[in-house]
């Protein structure tokens, strides 16, 4: 399966902002598709991640936050972002397994980033 994730720009601080990872060659609901971040002089983060049957994981950072959704017919996976802070400022990338979720070690396949920077 071949992702893209898209949506990324420039946001100011409280603002919110979508993302899309786009699959082709499988279909989303196959897999566990997740959201995975890394900002600047970090570590690779999982942020959400939505599996196969259709619950989600959260991480800390997420939670209250950030909501992940999945729409077959376009065979895209959402991350809706809101309540957003210099904290979120990161390459955001959509990664799919039929395993893990949260765990980037466990991804088999990775969208290149987006990057989505939150600044006034």
């Amino acid at each position: 399966v071949q992702l893209q994730a898209s949506g990324g720009g420039l946001v100011q601080p409280g603002g919110s902002l979508r993302l899309s990872c786009t699959a082709s060659g499988g279909s989303v609901n196959w897999w566990n598709i997740g959201w995975f971040r890394q900002a600047p002089g970090k570590e690779r983060e999982g942020v959400l991640c939505l599996n196969s049957a259709g619950s989600t994981s959260y991480a800390d950072s997420a939670k209250g936050r950030f909501t992940i959704s999945r729409d077959n017919a376009k065979n895209t996976v959402y991350l809706q972002m809101s309540s957003l802070n210099s904290e979120d400022t990161a390459v955001y990338y959509c990664a799919a397994s039929l395993s893990s979720c949260l765990e980037d070690y466990g991804m088999h396949y990775w969208g290149k980033g987006t990057l989505v920077t939150v600044s006034s």
